[in-house]
C-alpha cells in the first residue's frame, strides 16, 4: 500500500523541516556558535539520534536545502527538452535561485554564514560537490559530447554564478552578465554549434 508509505515519508520531512526551522530560529537568536546540537533536539522534541538521521552535522542543518539545491540543478541538465540548449536551462535555474537567497529574510542567514568559519568551510565545501555532481550529469548527456575537463569548467562557472551573484548589488543583473560569459565559454567548446 502506498498511503501508509506517502504518510510516513510526509512524517519523515515534517519532522526534518521542524528540526531546520528550530535549529535556524536558535542560530539567529542566540548565534551560531552559541548553540549545541543538544539543545536543537530539545527544542525540537526529537532525539539527538533523530536529528542526526535528518543531517550529518550541525552546518547541514543550516544548509538544510542543500540536497534540494543540487537536485534542481541535475534537473536542470536531465530534465531539459530535448534539443533545448543546456546554459539557457541552467541560467534560468541559478536566477531563480539567486532570488530566493537573496530575498530580505535570507539576509540575517547569510551574515550568520560569513560570520562563522566553520559554516563558510561547509558552504565551499557544498559548492565543490555541487560543481561536481553538475558536472557529471553534463559529461553524462550525450546530447551535449563534452570532455570532462568541459563539463567541470562550466559547472564550476555555473556554481560560482551563484555565489557571486548572492553578493552583487544587483544579483539579477549579475547573473545575467555571468551567463553572457558562461555562454560564450560553452560556445568556445562547441564551434559545432555556433549560428
Amino acid at each position: 500500500m502506498t498511503v501508509p508509505s506517502g504518510r510516513r515519508e510526509r512524517k519523515k520531512a515534517a519532522t526534518r523541516q521542524k528540526i531546520a526551522d528550530t535549529a535556524l530560529r536558535l542560530f539567529l537568536e542566540r548565534g551560531y556558535d552559541a548553540v549545541g546540537i543538544r539543545e536543537v533536539a530539545a527544542e525540537a522534541d526529537v532525539a539527538v539520534t533523530t536529528l542526526f538521521s535528518h543531517f550529518a552535522s550541525k552546518e547541514a542543518l543550516v544548509f538544510e536545502q542543500d540536497e534540494d539545491f543540487e537536485q534542481r540543478l541535475t534537473q536542470a541538465v536531465t530534465g531539459r527538452a530535448p534539443h533545448e540548449p543546456l546554459i539557457p536551462a541552467l541560467h534560468h535555474e541559478i536566477q531563480a535561485l539567486v532570488r530566493h537567497c537573496t530575498a530580505d529574510s535570507a539576509a540575517p542567514i547569510w551574515r550568520m554564514i560569513d560570520e562563522s568559519p566553520a559554516l563558510r568551510k561547509y558552504e565551499e565545501s557544498m559548492r565543490l560537490r555541487h560543481a561536481e555532481t553538475l558536472a557529471t550529469a553534463i559529461a553524462d548527456d550525450p546530447a551535449l559530447s563534452q570532455t570532462a575537463t568541459a563539463s567541470r569548467t562550466i559547472a564550476r562557472f555555473v556554481i560560482d554564478a551563484y555565489s557571486l551573484a548572492r553578493e552583487a548589488a544587483d544579483p539579477e543583473a549579475a547573473v545575467d552578465e555571468i551567463f553572457q560569459m558562461i555562454e560564450a565559454a560553452w560556445e568556445a567548446t562547441c564551434p559545432s554549434r555556433r549560428a
